[in-house]
């Protein structure tokens, strides 16, 4: 897997493969965070991505899956992952997320990127993915990258009434 860095005049920005020592809990601990935060979700979200981190983390697929960090300045700065969808030619984008000190560097842009790249070298078909409709800001970089709306459908989860969106991106 390839290490990508950006020099601007103020930050070193690096995108590398998921797999130094506390990656995991980090992704895990940010996202929970992250989203009680600026959501109100409560603990269920968490528990949500630790469910995804530790089924990315136990491997073993016949089909590949890869996951990266971003980084700024040497800190932790966003994740994506990019597992097996639910069919052979299908993949699933997971756990995109920038945190708040990161944005406006593109980085959101550049693990979406990342994701979709990898899926096509791998042989994939089309990307699918999950959110909700309160994450407008993901959304712009979803349809900025050629995903579109395929199903919505409103659900009450982490502790508040949303509207799950399914997306999905042919490559």
């Amino acid at each position: 897997m390839s290490l990508e860095v950006m020099m601007s005049t103020e930050h070193e920005v690096i995108v590398r493969p998921l797999g130094q020592p506390g990656d995991l809990g980090w992704v895990v601990m940010t996202h929970g965070e992250l989203y009680h935060r600026e959501f109100g979700w409560d603990a269920g979200f968490e528990t949500l991505v630790a469910g995804i981190v530790a089924d990315y983390a136990r491997g073993g697929r016949a089909r590949p899956q890869a996951a990266w960090i971003a980084e700024v300045d040497g800190v932790r700065a966003g994740s994506v992952f990019c597992m097996p969808g639910d069919d052979e030619g299908t993949a699933r984008l997971r756990l995109l997320q920038v945190t708040a000190a990161a944005r406006g560097l593109g980085l959101g842009s550049r693990l979406v990127r990342q994701c979709l790249d990898f899926a096509r070298d791998s042989g994939y078909k089309a990307v699918t993915l999950w959110t909700n409709d309160v994450q407008k800001a993901a959304r712009r970089v979803y349809e900025a990258h050629g995903f579109a709306l395929t199903a919505a459908e409103p659900h009450h989860s982490f502790g508040h009434d949303l509207v799950g969106q399914t997306w999905r991106c042919t490559l």
